[in-house]
């Protein structure tokens, strides 16, 4: 008797269609994800997709299947993925997008008679397009540069006002002509003017020589495109934008309603900032990277009056999936909820 094995949406034939089709290209041509994709290192987080599209409807899987690692999928698709696997640990069944009149939640849970208990939607809060476009461009240069055979650091000189713009293609290209140049040239420098740009050489502090990047090649480390305030508002104002959407099915319905939230990597969001903003802490979090120059715009504090949010009444709470494979899931209740969510439901998560 031949028993049919799981389908390996991600398995060896996706790794080796992947080599096949990325491999050969220079690595800023790549996605983004491609090191996920491929990497041995990666293959317990690839199994974990597999066993999370296994329990889909065929259709949603090959269409998650083909969409998630597109850069612009990738976060919010793992996201929605995990959160289903954090309601099913309560033991209940869960149906994705289930039709209800008009309008399909992400998720609605059942209990063991088929009978809806919940309705869930999940929100990802992700970088803007503006952004992912520009740490693309620089992606570029950096790849450009690595390919320079001497083992130095360099950065980029910018304004302190406003973010550098990153060079388009053609510039990268010759940004990085001059830069070989510059660096195999017996002329000892620290500065290289190239195309309107400023590349600083790093020093190492201690000695004062030029720092030693590791293996034989250029490191550049340009502005992050992610330097900046972080800050859970736009977050519940997402939040507070699915509740209007759904607030009149959950009414109907009689269900409560839960907001499945996380954030793409590059934001730097975290449950700790969801959670100065719910406690109305006043706590102010930067991220920002070695060759930024530009942090943020100024700002406005008042100590004495921190933002605070209130989850809407008709809000059964947020459920905080963490973007840190294997995506562990945090309950935040609402205290003030119409209609609480289900404790056999909720009891088998971290809150």
């Amino acid at each position: 008797m031949t028993t049919a094995q799981p389908t390996r949406w991600f398995g060896p034939d996706f790794v080796a269609e992947q080599r096949s089709r990325y491999g050969h290209r220079r690595p800023e041509g790549r996605p983004l994800s491609y090191d996920l994709a491929v990497e041995d290192e990666y293959e317990p987080w690839r199994a974990w997709l597999d066993a999370q599209l296994a329990l889909l409807p065929e259709k949603d899987a090959e269409t998650y299947a083909r969409n998630l690692w597109r850069d612009q999928n990738f976060w919010s698709d793992h996201i929605e993925l995990a959160a289903g696997e954090a309601l099913r640990a309560s033991g209940l069944r869960v149906e994705y997008e289930r039709l209800w009149g008009t309008q399909t939640p992400d998720w609605t849970v059942l209990d063991e008679a088929g009978q809806p208990l919940a309705l869930v939607e999940v929100l990802t809060h992700s970088p803007s397009k503006e952004m992912y476009g520009r740490m693309r461009a620089w992606h570029n240069l950096v790849e450009r540069v690595k390919e320079i055979p001497v083992p130095v650091v360099l950065t980029v000189a910018g304004p302190q006002d406003r973010p550098l713009d990153p060079p388009d293609a053609r510039t990268a290209k010759r940004i990085a002509q001059d830069l070989r140049r510059y660096l195999l040239s017996p002329l000892h420098r620290t500065e290289f003017p190239s195309q309107g740009y400023t590349f600083l050489l790093q020093a190492d502090r201690q000695t004062g020589t030029a720092m030693r990047a590791p293996a034989m090649r250029t490191i550049l480390v340009p502005p992050s495109s992610m330097a900046g305030v972080v800050s859970a508002q736009p977050l519940v104002a997402g939040i507070d934008e699915k509740v209007r959407k759904y607030r009149a099915l959950a009414e109907e319905t009689g269900l409560p309603l839960i907001v499945a939230a996380g954030a793409d990597k590059f934001t730097g969001l975290g449950i700790e900032q969801l959670d100065c903003l719910l406690n109305g802490e006043h706590t102010v979090t930067v991220q920002f990277n070695y060759g930024d120059t530009f942090i943020h715009a100024p700002m406005e504090l008042q100590p004495g009056n921190p933002p605070r949010w209130a989850m809407p009444p008709e809000l059964a709470g947020v459920l905080w999936v963490d973007n840190e494979f294997p995506f562990t899931a945090i309950w935040r209740p609402n205290a003030t909820a119409l209609r609480p969510a289900p404790d056999r439901l909720t009891g088998s998560w971290t809150r």
